[in-house]
């Protein structure tokens, strides 16, 4: 035991580094072209023979390495609660339609207008009244979740029901797409691509409050989650509330799917692939081990996809879910085969 400790201990030191890393690789990375020493002289205050290279770094390029953390961290963790509540190694953080919940509110912002001739939902349209939209239909979602959570016993049904719900909000989505125009559309499109790169330092306080509280409450459902592995059953016999731990744990995907989607877009792949990924590397199910290092591993792979999709010396940016998805997916496919099992 003593022994299997220290290999965690420094695995996860080893994360860490690796963390520390591919952040400072994430900045050092742009459009402009900026020399490494330069980078660290900025990042100390240091002297910086241009003013704008300071002026891209703290307010573009760091604001963009952190929102990586914490959306890659957090649809990580988020991806992991889902499989282990419903047993399910297909589910990820969008199967509660939270997510959709999110877009469907963008698609209102977005879309919306042309259905009520011309009048722009919120009377202006940015990114601040496109994260109000969004989050306000990923907590609506999440409220009817939370009734209906309250309402079903078998947590099987309540997988099927926020599919079922993805399914209409979806489907919402597309005939608001069907009237829109093209200006209209492009926009949404855009928006659905995924973006770590337009959040302000403000609005990245807020977003890290709500992952804050999303990554707590999920620290306090370990114990809840390890019984959840065994069979609803054997956690009634531990005296696990199902009731009261199934709401926690959805609350908790809610505010860490939901604020993600607002923030960032519906970004795929990082929330279904992660907790697997760790799991075959710590080799375990202790979620006292997979809770920190699945976070840790899913703001690595999202600084590296992002650090990817800005093309070097180059003003365009590819799609991030493009490259989560291209990146990861051969990556989990080689270690399954490596592994020769899924380990849930």
């Amino acid at each position: 035991m003593q022994g299997k400790a220290k290999s965690y201990r420094f695995s996860f030191i080893l994360l860490l580094g690796v963390l520390l890393f591919t952040w400072f690789l994430n900045i050092s990375s742009g459009s402009v072209n900026i020399p490494i020493k330069f980078t660290f002289s900025a990042l100390f205050n240091g002297e910086v023979p241009v003013d704008s290279w300071k002026y891209i770094i703290w307010n573009y390029r760091i604001p963009k390495a952190f929102t990586a953390i914490l959306v890659g961290g957090g649809l990580a963790l988020s991806g992991l609660l889902m499989q282990t509540l419903f047993r399910n190694p297909l589910a990820g953080p969008f199967v509660l339609g939270i997510s959709s919940g999110a877009s469907l509110g963008a698609a209102l912002l977005l879309l919306g207008s042309s259905l009520l001739s011309g009048f722009v939902v919120f009377g202006f349209l940015n990114d601040v009244s496109l994260v109000i939209a969004a989050s306000l239909g990923s907590f609506l979602v999440l409220l009817i979740v939370m009734i209906v959570a309250n309402r079903v016993r078998d947590t099987m049904a309540l997988l099927i029901i926020g599919l079922m719900f993805g399914s209409v909000t979806s489907a919402i989505v597309s005939v608001l797409a069907y009237f829109s125009d093209a200006e209209q559309l492009q926009r949404f499109i855009f928006w659905s691509y995924g973006s770590v790169g337009n959040l302000s330092w403000n609005q990245l306080i807020l977003l890290a409050s709500i992952i804050f509280i999303g990554v707590l409450l999920s620290v306090f459902s370990i114990k809840k989650l390890n019984a959840f592995l065994l069979g609803e059953n054997y956690a009634q016999s531990l005296g696990v509330s199902l009731k009261k731990s199934r709401l926690l744990i959805i609350i908790a995907t809610g505010l860490l799917a939901g604020s993600i989607t607002a923030f960032a877009g519906p970004i795929a792949f990082v929330g279904l692939a992660v907790p697997h990924l760790t799991r075959q590397l710590f080799n375990t199910m202790e979620h006292k081990i997979l809770v920190p290092a699945v976070f840790l591993y899913g703001a690595i792979l999202m600084l590296l996809c992002d650090t990817i999709a800005q093309l070097p010396n180059s003003a365009s940016v590819l799609p991030i879910n493009a490259i989560t998805s291209l990146i990861g997916a051969p990556v989990v496919i080689w270690l399954l085969v490596r592994k020769r099992k899924l380990l849930f």
